[in-house]
């Protein structure tokens, strides 16, 4: 009997999760059900407990509900609980959810193992202080990077992620203002949601050079304009979060079934496919 699985998040039209555990089942021979529940954050929790009342094995969590779905939780996983963030919901023995957080290990398999990028020693700015860049930053730090410079509109913000990570000889927080004058850095991860509402955070050209790595967390519509930018002013090398929002899935699919499907087919078969969406998991 196929196991119950679902993506919860609100716009959720978009998304790609159904389409790539349904790919992950066909490859491991695991039969499930996984649906994308349009779920606003007003109604998240009924929703969340109807759904484990008709035997939802595990779900997924995308924005706007992954701050707000850590209350929901019987048990986080240590990366969920210091992040304040949860992805991935599984079902305990008991009933109650367990929480963990796959995204920041779904960003350094992107980097690290598709695009074979050695992360120890890097120097890293990371624009936005959400639960995206949250994840992004407690990760890149487990991964050595040498530093991370924290840059973002509010700096109370920024300050409260700096102090949350514990780092302060590696860790540093500037307004986008004092951006300029900076040296190019090695890696730059846009967590912003400015890709969404059409912006552009005017990054400072000195920020980066022809060995400077540019990586947007989302992918589609709202990476373009930030690695547009980034490939403009000579970055050689830039990449949208299509791949992370892949391995992602797949740590899910681990957690729930014990067995982490291979990637390389079902990103190639989206790459391929040029998919653009204007709101990312």
């Amino acid at each position: 009997m196929s196991k119950r699985f679902a993506v919860f998040g609100d716009p959720i039209a978009h998304s790609l999760s159904p389409r790539i555990h349904a790919a992950f089942s066909r490859q491991t021979n695991i039969p499930l059900r996984y649906d994308a529940i349009r779920a606003p954050a007003a109604t998240f929790e009924s929703q969340l407990a109807d759904f484990s009342r008709e035997g939802g094995a595990g779900a997924n969590i995308t924005l706007p509900l992954k701050a707000t779905v850590v209350s929901l939780c019987a048990e986080l996983s240590d990366f969920a609980r210091r992040i304040g963030a949860v992805n991935t919901l599984s079902r305990r023995l008991d009933g109650h959810w367990r929480g963990d957080n796959t995204d920041g290990p779904g960003l350094i398999g992107d980097l690290s193992v598709r695009h074979r990028i050695d992360l120890c020693g890097r120097r890293v700015l990371v624009l936005g202080a959400g639960g995206a860049a949250r994840a992004a930053a407690f990760a890149l730090l487990e991964a050595h990077v040498e530093s991370i410079t924290i840059a973002n509109r509010t700096r109370e913000r920024a300050v409260a992620l700096a102090d949350a990570l514990a780092e302060p000889d590696r860790v540093t927080t500037a307004l986008p203002a004092a951006l300029d004058g900076m040296p190019a850095f090695d890696l730059i991860v846009d967590a912003t949601s400015a890709g969404h509402n059409g912006t552009d955070l005017a990054l400072p050209s000195t920020l980066f050079a022809s060995n400077t790595i540019a990586y947007h967390l989302s992918y589609g519509k709202a990476a373009t304009s930030f690695l547009a930018r980034a490939r403009a002013v000579g970055a050689q090398r830039s990449f949208d979060g299509l791949g992370m929002l892949v391995e992602q899935a797949a740590e899910a699919f681990a957690i729930w079934h014990g067995i982490r499907p291979d990637t390389t087919n079902i990103y190639a078969d989206l790459r391929a496919e040029d998919v653009r969406i204007l709101v990312s998991e």
